[in-house]
């Protein structure tokens, strides 16, 4: 449970771990078959199931203590909003500690992934978590999502390379140095 972020608050935002109760609020985020092709799902998959395994994939970060998403709580309305957290990643052999954020459509464009990803950016280099990692976060993007791009490169991130494995996505980065030198 070292990387996840239950009880935190940023200006608008309030974090929680996911409960399978949140399953309906978290559905509409795969009403779009392009937010499963920016999770690396099977393009066949229906938006039921893009849900399922996204909740099997998190379920299953928090058993093996592999950091995960916590729901992003708007604290006016007390609605979900999205999901957001450091996730520990194997990159080519490397384990890699990643600043993920995921915004319900409603909310896109509003600022929420900006300020989830800073805090979380930020969190991760106060707490000393990038040290077990090469000393930096990263952010895996596909693509062609342009906006989680913008929200990397809005988060100090740079261009880093592509993901070896899928090479679909782009690997955005912050190392420690740079983060301290407030880069």
């Amino acid at each position: 449970m070292k990387y996840l972020l239950p009880n935190l608050e940023t200006e608008r935002l309030t974090f929680r771990l996911l409960k399978e109760t949140d399953f309906e609020e978290w559905l509409p985020l795969f009403e779009r078959p392009e937010v499963g092709t920016y999770l690396a799902m099977d393009k066949n998959f229906t938006q039921q199931q893009r849900c399922e395994k996204w909740f099997e994939k998190s379920m299953a970060r928090y058993e093996e203590q592999t950091g995960g998403m916590n729901v992003l709580i708007h604290k006016e309305t007390g609605k979900m909003i999205g999901q957001a957290g450091l996730l520990i990643q194997d990159i080519d052999g490397r384990k890699q500690l990643e600043v993920g954020y995921s915004i319900l459509p409603e909310y896109w464009q509003q600022g929420y992934a900006s300020e989830a990803a800073q805090f979380i950016k930020k969190i991760g280099f106060e707490k000393g978590h990038d040290k077990d990692f090469g000393n930096a976060l990263i952010s895996v993007i596909h693509e062609n999502n342009i906006g989680s791009q913008k929200v990397a490169l809005n988060n100090d991130m740079i261009v880093y390379g592509r993901y070896p494995a899928e090479k679909d996505f782009i690997i955005y980065k912050q190392t420690r140095e740079d983060y301290l030198k407030g880069l």
